[in-house]
């Protein structure tokens, strides 16, 4: 039996506040490369939160978060940005794309504020564009897309690094059904296929059903870590 491998990112005995109010009480997780987990539970159970804190958005007052066997949560704040562009991609919600960029100018960013040529940044962003099925909107805004082609051009924004982690906070719950499994199919074809490991955050037991484990919160807490499927 071949030993388990060690987690390319964890986070142990989280605890994190607002205010009065605790979103996270001793939570804990652990991600392998190439690993696709969910992180279900109900509302306010402190999932988003969770996922903040593993792509060093926030900070956790307590805990230990580590990255490739490095302190995460030690590093300085322009360090964890860095990380965001290079080493991780983010798909929120609403997609939230820069509004005065076009779809290619949005995918290209990342790689621009890492002083990548244009002409290679925009053939890298043309190329997510295309295999994402989204070229036709190259040159569009965000305005000017219907929701499912903002949300690809999202994860084609998140991708175009290539991450070896992509965050993905509740990525269907802003499309209808048909549009939400069309979009979760290109998700996680293109996370296999470029082998980075995902964590989606959802409350939708179809998206759940697609990881290979499911990290359950409640009240801040972790209820259940799973076994892989």
């Amino acid at each position: 039996m071949s030993p388990t491998p060690e987690p390319l990112l964890s986070g142990l005995e989280l605890r994190k506040s607002f205010g009065s109010t605790t979103a996270l009480n001793g939570a804990s997780i652990e991600v392998r490369a190439g690993e696709i987990v969910a992180v279900t539970g109900p509302s306010g159970s402190g999932k988003s939160t969770l996922l903040h804190c593993l792509a060093g958005v926030l900070v956790p007052e307590v805990g230990t978060l580590t990255y490739r066997g490095s302190r995460l949560d030690h590093l300085p704040a322009d360090e964890r940005t860095r990380l965001r562009r290079v080493e991780f991609g983010l798909v929120l919600q609403f997609g939230l794309l820069v509004p005065e960029l076009t779809a290619l100018e949005n995918v290209a960013l990342p790689l621009l504020l890492e002083r990548r040529r244009r002409t290679d940044a925009r053939a890298a962003a043309m190329h997510w564009l295309d295999r994402l099925g989204v070229g036709d909107v190259a040159q569009s805004r965000a305005d000017q897309m219907s929701g499912g082609q903002a949300q690809r051009v999202a994860i084609a924004r998140a991708l175009v690094t290539g991450p070896q982690v992509v965050f993905a906070d509740e990525p269907t719950g802003a499309l209808d059904t048909l549009t939400g499994e069309r979009t979760l199919e290109v998700l996680l074809g293109a996370v296999r296929e470029t082998g980075a490991a995902l964590v989606v955050v959802t409350h939708d037991n179809r998206v759940a059903a697609h990881a290979e484990r499911e990290v359950v919160l409640r009240d801040g807490t972790t209820e259940h870590a799973g076994a892989s499927r």
